[in-house]
């Protein structure tokens, strides 16, 4: 395998489903035949968003829950880049949560690994949105009251067209999946299930490799039915592509970004300064 994706030396907990992640996506954009160059991987605070450090591609770090807009700008402003963004449950759906929505109405191709570990391991093991109910942390003594997000029916009811669910443990059909929702034109959601080794000792590997299969003859074109895979969780987790529709992305309602990018787009000196005086 081509090693020009190297990995940086990490500060993740021996274990943490994060490294799988990492090589899975290094596998993905290798197969896509992408120079470092042509990839973008942007991400936000914590475990899971410093996957920008630690592989050799274009990388950005946002504010805590701000990786979207930030992707969103730059994939506006040069939609040849292949624009990635790798954050936390937390971070996606809790700080990150109006972000998430509203990126999904306006449909920028953008692709979105969340690393799904159902705590917040950064700050050391709250609750995160994804908690079960009853979940027990240092902060929450008596278990969590709040119901679980669940991100996958939230993105279908808001018009998502591409919604996958997918386990670090197994790396093969991750990378089948990362590879679909690279190639997916407009915006692509991927909750990666993953164990936190260290905060989270109920959501653990064996936890999630007792419960999860792989979709077989699902209809992912079927709503309804995906609204109904989407909801099995516990004893049974469902994982692959959940939905999956094609319609216009963001740059595509308007002529002058269909054509060519904002970065190569001709702007007049003339015009900038009118625009200076005309905001001053």
């Amino acid at each position: 395998m081509s090693t020009k994706y190297a990995t940086y030396e990490t500060a993740w907990c021996p274990g943490c489903g994060n490294f799988a992640i990492l090589d899975a996506l290094k596998d993905t954009l290798n197969k896509l035949n992408l120079s470092p160059h042509q990839v973008l991987v942007v991400g936000g605070i914590g475990q899971a968003a410093k996957l920008p450090q630690y592989i050799n591609t274009n990388g950005f770090e946002g504010l805590h829950g701000r990786a979207l807009p930030v992707a969103i700008a730059a994939k506006i402003a040069n939609h040849n880049l292949k624009v990635i963004v790798n954050t936390g449950d937390g971070d996606s759906y809790g700080e990150g949560g109006n972000h998430f929505i509203h990126n999904i109405r306006r449909n920028v191709d953008i692709t979105h690994f969340v690393h799904d570990n159902q705590i917040y391991g950064l700050t050391k093991g709250q609750s995160s949105p994804t908690s079960g109910l009853g979940h027990v942390t240092d902060f929450t003594p008596n278990g969590v009251f709040n119901k679980p997000l669940n991100p996958l029916t939230m993105a279908l009811s808001l018009g998502a067209g591409f919604v996958a669910r997918a386990f670090s443990g197994e790396k093969d059909h991750l990378v089948e999946i990362m590879q679909e929702a690279i190639n997916y034109k407009g915006y692509a959601i991927v909750d990666i299930l993953q164990p936190c080794v260290s905060f989270n000792k109920v959501n653990t590997f064996a936890w999630y490799k007792d419960r999860v299969y792989k979709l077989k003859d699902h209809d992912y074109k079927d709503k309804v039915k995906a609204f109904e895979v989407a909801n099995i969780w516990d004893e049974e987790i469902p994982i692959g592509i959940i939905y999956k529709e094609e319609m216009p992305s963001y740059t595509d309602n308007f002529g002058f970004l269909k054509e060519k990018p904002l970065i190569e787009q001709d702007t007049s000196k003339e015009t900038v300064k009118k625009l200076i005086e005309d905001f001053i």
